[in-house]
């Protein structure tokens, strides 16, 4: 791989450069085709993206691990908010630490949503348990050993989702106005005149 990698470094052909970087990815690592097949455009697309963020989200575990998915690792970490928000002595900032612990409980009670269940029933059972593993597999309808279920998220990803999430509220909280688009209600269809074959009214 060394010996490639000088010559890499002295050629500027654009073609032979590709070449030298596959050589060094077939040394390194494997290397896979996905063929993608599917009956219509739309399901060959759909399939395609799915690959995409499962490629990528193998990237970001590869790079920091993995956690519990489900929601749940960010549902167990909103019990440390009590801990943290006992150090605060300003009281808007206690308001803040009581909204985010809120909000790391959100994503479990929306996937309960999505699944038709009751999100604050779900939350009680979860935390019901000391286990870290155990969640709620929506998929199933049942509460397992989410690690052995093969339900995680990359740590890098949640932990991006928070960091990203904290930057949004802040923009928010320091702007003067914010601009929201407002939904129009949709229109009201008039119910088309029934034909009445040249007959009159006919009176009562």
């Amino acid at each position: 791989i060394s010996q490639i990698q000088r010559l890499l470094e002295n050629t500027e052909e654009k073609f032979q450069k590709k070449i030298l970087n596959e050589r060094i990815a077939r040394l390194s690592g494997g290397i896979a085709i996905l063929q993608v097949g599917a009956q219509t455009q739309v399901e060959l697309k759909d399939k395609q993206l799915r690959i995409e963020d499962a490629l990528n989200a193998t990237k970001a575990a590869i790079e920091e691990g993995v956690v519990v998915g489900g929601g749940c690792c960010l549902l167990r970490l909103s019990l440390k908010v009590d801990g943290i928000k006992k150090l605060l002595d300003n009281e808007e900032q206690k308001i803040g630490a009581d909204i985010f612990k809120r909000a790391l409980a959100y994503p479990v009670r929306q996937i309960a949503k999505n699944a038709g269940v009751n999100g604050n029933v779900v939350i009680e059972k979860v935390l019901s348990t000391d286990d870290v593993r155990y969640g709620y597999n929506a998929a199933k309808d049942q509460y397992e050993d989410l690690m052995a279920a093969g339900i995680l998220d990359p740590s890098k990803v949640v932990r991006c989702c928070l960091e990203h999430a904290a930057s949004v509220a802040k923009t928010f909280l320091t702007s003067g106005a914010v601009v929201v688009d407002i939904k129009e209600p949709a229109p009201i269809q008039m119910r088309k005149p029934v034909p009445t074959s040249g007959i009159g009214p006919v009176g009562l």
